[in-house]
């Protein structure tokens, strides 16, 4: 397959605007996938504000940072993604360059713990005040429950209202799929 699926083009997308030395946020570190991920293009000099309402999540992605190395560069919140603004600090604040959130349920883990809508498009708008300018927000959006839906729903009808002025915003996904694949709705701070 030629066209890039949905996490690699996650991926590609945070490498464009992420640079070493970098401060990059991943709302939802689950298993530590995308917070090592981050951490390798931010570099030592850089950090990763990560969140996860999860101590499972935490304590797997902490570890997952210790087997690579890269813990010294990363904070980890057991808080939610709707604190960002509170939680990272304000000499950080405007220098945010990258942040992705993968929605839904922590795999391998109760399926009843969701992101909700709510938390999500607070997380989203304090993001758009705090990223510097071009900075990428990356939304892998897992829709194929009930909350989901419902979150897919609420956060398609927040990204088409955000001013153009403001952001750009593409949504990526493969529409011939069966059992609702996930999707990315990306947005780039203007």
């Amino acid at each position: 397959m030629k066209m890039d699926r949905i996490l690699p083009f996650a991926k590609i997308l945070l490498e464009k605007p992420v640079k070493t030395g970098d401060i990059v946020v991943d709302g939802t570190v689950g298993n530590g996938h995308d917070t090592v991920f981050l951490a390798n293009l931010i570099g030592e000099t850089g950090r990763v504000y990560g969140f996860d309402i999860q101590e499972e999540a935490i304590l797997n992605s902490s570890k997952r940072l210790d087997a690579e190395g890269l813990a010294d560069r990363v904070y980890l919140h057991h808080i939610g993604h709707e604190k960002i603004g509170k939680i990272i600090p304000p000499e950080h604040q405007g220098k945010i360059t990258g942040a992705i959130f993968n929605l839904g349920y922590l795999p391998g883990s109760d399926k009843t713990i969701v992101t909700k809508a709510e938390t999500t498009i607070s997380a989203v708008e304090q993001l758009l005040e705090i990223m510097a300018p071009e900075g990428m927000i990356v939304l892998v959006i897992y829709h194929g429950h009930e909350e989901g839906a419902f979150e897919r729903d609420a956060l398609l009808t927040y990204c088409r209202q955000i001013d153009q002025k403001t952001a750009h915003v593409l949504q990526y996904q493969f529409i011939n799929q069966r059992n609702n694949p996930p999707f990315i709705v990306a947005i780039e701070k203007r």
